[in-house]
């Protein structure tokens, strides 16, 4: 996407199954991705806006779930996810100290779609995810505003770039840049074929950790460097998982819960200080807000067919996560603070991903 130069272009292949068309979570279909980019100087930050389908999702709401691997984060929305197991607005991604900002701004944009929220029906669950910038980003200056959350959800498109944009531009992954990844597996069943489309916010991990394919790459990276860095994980990472699999949603959630499996192949101990927070919906079904007059249809699949889809979130996870770190740009941010490009790194030393 973007002629950007992806994991796969350096040789390395995660996995068994097939990718989507464009190895991204967009190729779910409906599923797009806008984002908002504010680089300069001390502004290293940005907003990721995950739409999951393209007709009005508080009226057309979709299975959902969320699961934490490990709570340090400050995710919204969750509870009644949790409660109801349904979406029924696009998904957020900014830096921690935004998440009131990005709240206020989704709920404006659901209201001007929705003028029977709040007056004949109820109120409205905007679903925000965030990770800490702070070391690139001045994050207490609150710099995305309603106006950017917005941007963001209008240039929503199939094709997106990764690395350092978004929400991605001020995060960190294994001590080096990280940001916006993506990656997709097919599902191939008896009664069709299905996709998981996987999107991560990656902010996690020491360098010493990294692993690419299971070859231990940040060891290597961190003796040819020969730097102090300080290997401090206190970063986060949110995965967005979307599949058009038939699905409950107590299997979608038995489905995202295996993200982790992907997050562990890249290094991932899962510190006291890294929050990694799961969100995963599917379009297979449309539940609407309207009560109808008869029961409501919800296919599933077959308990026996969702190893595959096990299979497929872990396999996605690892190379969106791969995919976060390879595209990154390397940065300058608040008081002169940086982290190179791993793409700089392994081309300065000649470090081999196979």
């Amino acid at each position: 996407m973007f002629n950007q130069k992806r994991i796969r272009d350096y040789g390395v292949k995660i996995g068994r199954l097939e990718t989507g068309k464009n190895n991204a979570i967009t190729d779910v279909e409906g599923v797009t991705v806008g984002h908002v980019t504010l680089s300069d100087q001390n502004r290293q930050t940005g907003v990721t806006a995950i739409l999951p389908h393209q007709g009005n999702l508080f009226k057309e709401r979709l299975i959902a779930s969320s699961h934490v691997i490990n709570g340090f984060g400050k995710t919204m929305g969750t509870i009644q996810m949790a409660e109801l197991g349904t979406l029924e607005t696009p998904i957020l991604l900014t830096n921690t100290l935004n998440v009131g900002t990005a709240a206020d701004a989704l709920i404006d944009y659901m209201l001007e779609r929705n003028p029977e929220i709040g007056r004949t029906t109820g109120t409205v669950n905007p679903i925000i995810g965030e990770c800490n910038d702070m070391f690139l980003n001045d994050v207490r200056a609150k710099h995305v505003k309603s106006e950017d959350i917005f941007q963001a959800l209008e240039n929503a498109s199939m094709e997106f770039k990764e690395g350092s944009v978004g929400a991605g531009t001020g995060m960190l992954c294994y001590s080096l840049k990280g940001g916006i990844g993506s990656a997709s597996r097919l599902v191939e069943l008896s009664h069709g074929t299905y996709t998981i489309g996987v999107l991560v916010l990656s902010n996690f991990g020491i360098l010493s950790d990294l692993r690419v394919n299971g070859k231990m790459v940040g060891q290597e990276l961190k003796e040819a460097i020969l730097d102090s860095y300080k290997e401090e994980d206190k970063g986060s990472v949110m995965i967005i998982v979307a599949t058009d699999l038939p699905v409950s949603e107590r299997q979608l959630n038995r489905i995202i819960k295996r993200s982790v499996t992907g997050l562990s192949r890249t290094g991932s101990m899962i510190t006291n200080g890294s929050g990694e927070i799961v969100i995963g919906f599917s379009t297979a079904t449309k539940i609407p807000h309207e009560k109808p007059n008869q029961c409501l249809t919800l296919p599933m699949i077959h308990e026996e067919d969702i190893d595959l889809a096990f299979r497929a979130v872990g396999e996605a996870t690892e190379e969106a996560v791969l995919n976060s770190l390879v595209t990154a740009e390397a940065v300058v941010g608040r008081d002169g603070n940086t982290r190179p490009a791993f793409k700089d790194l392994i081309e300065k030393f000649n470090i081999s991903l196979l």
